[in-house]
């Protein structure tokens, strides 16, 4: 039986998932960043790695036939299909300090780590999660440049599960920059046998 999961905007949940169901994320209004994160079930000391992914798909983008890499090198996604392409694998989880940091308004502001640390039951002091839909614009002289998502309306990117995992995904909270096209929306997941 699918499962489906409403994320509204500026909020996060947590599954648990199968070695391989299908995991479809899904931008609902398009131009929306889901920040997906996960960790190995019964063991949260080993989780998503977007450093190791980079590593081992020898690679800053994420495509197809792509795998996401936990910190102990083990597969815990592929990648079966993408309507997207652009996907951001650099930036850590938006947090208060960096709303202070960029527009002076951190306290209170919701927060992607807050939302995947309150769905995971757990508090990391820093969270790189896959920014599905983020377009990040990287310069010849290594200049990094968020520009708004590409994603329209219904857009997915869709996982086959390499392990059994915990998932944390959060709709994210940036509407003051190109991040999410200036406005936060909704996230859909679906999880199928």
């Amino acid at each position: 039986m699918d499962r489906e999961y409403l994320i509204g905007p500026c909020a996060g949940i947590a599954a648990e998932i199968l070695k391989g169901q299908i995991v479809t994320v899904i931008d609902v209004e398009g131009g929306q960043v889901a920040d997906f994160f996960a960790e190995m079930a019964g063991n949260p000391d080993e989780f998503l790695s977007t450093g190791v992914t980079i590593d081992c798909n020898e690679s800053l983008r994420l495509g197809v036939g792509d795998t996401v890499y936990s910190n102990l090198y083990r597969p815990m996604f592929r990648v079966l299909s993408d309507d997207v392409g652009e996907h951001d694998l650099l930036h850590p989880c938006c947090r208060p300090e960096m709303y202070d940091f960029f527009y002076r308004n951190g306290n209170g502001h919701p927060n992607c780590l807050d939302n995947i640390n309150a769905a995971l039951k757990k508090v990391r002091p820093i969270v790189h999660p896959v920014n599905l839909f983020m377009h990040t614009k990287i310069g010849e002289n290594g200049k990094i440049t968020v520009l708004p998502p590409v994603s329209k309306a219904g857009d997915q990117i869709v996982f086959r599960a390499e392990a059994d995992v915990r998932i944390a995904v959060a709709a994210c909270s940036v509407s003051e920059s190109a991040c999410n096209g200036g406005r936060c929306t909704p996230i859909k997941i679906i999880v199928r046998d």
